[in-house]
C-alpha cells in the first residue's frame, strides 16, 4: 500500500468518472491527479486552438491524506491555483469530502 489507501483512491476516480458522462467525453472530463498524499480533481476541457494538443485542466478541489488519523482534509483553490483549507467541514472520511464537494453549498467547487 501506498501513501494513499487503494480503496480511497479509487473511491475518488469512481466518482470522477461519474461526473463525466459518456456523452459529453470529447467537451469535458472530470479526471485525478496523485501527488503523494494529495488528490486533486480536475475539470478538463478540450484546446480552443486546433494547433493545440493539451487539455486545459482547472482545478476543482484537493483531498489530502492524513497517514497518522487516516483521515483526509478538503482544500479548494483560489483564481491562482493556489489551495486553502475548506473549512466548513471538518477532516473524514472520502465520501463525506466527495460529497461535500457534490452539493457544494458555497459555489467554491463547481461554480
Amino acid at each position: 500500500m501506498g501513501a494513499i489507501p487503494d480503496l480511497d483512491l479509487l473511491k475518488i476516480r469512481k466518482y470522477c468518472e461519474e461526473k463525466t458522462p459518456q456523452e459529453f467525453r470529447s467537451e469535458m472530463r472530470v479526471e485525478v491527479g496523485v501527488r503523494g498524499k494529495s488528490v486533486t480533481i480536475f475539470e478538463c476541457r478540450p484546446p480552443w486552438d486546433r494547433q493545440e494538443t493539451e487539455w486545459s485542466r482547472l482545478p476543482i478541489g484537493q483531498l489530502r491524506y492524513d497517514l497518522a488519523t487516516a483521515g483526509w482534509t478538503l482544500f479548494w483553490a483560489d483564481r491562482n491555483s493556489r489551495w486553502h483549507l475548506y473549512d466548513l467541514i471538518d477532516p473524514g472520511s472520502v465520501e463525506e469530502l466527495l460529497g461535500e464537494i457534490d452539493i457544494d453549498p458555497t459555489c467554491i467547487f463547481w461554480g
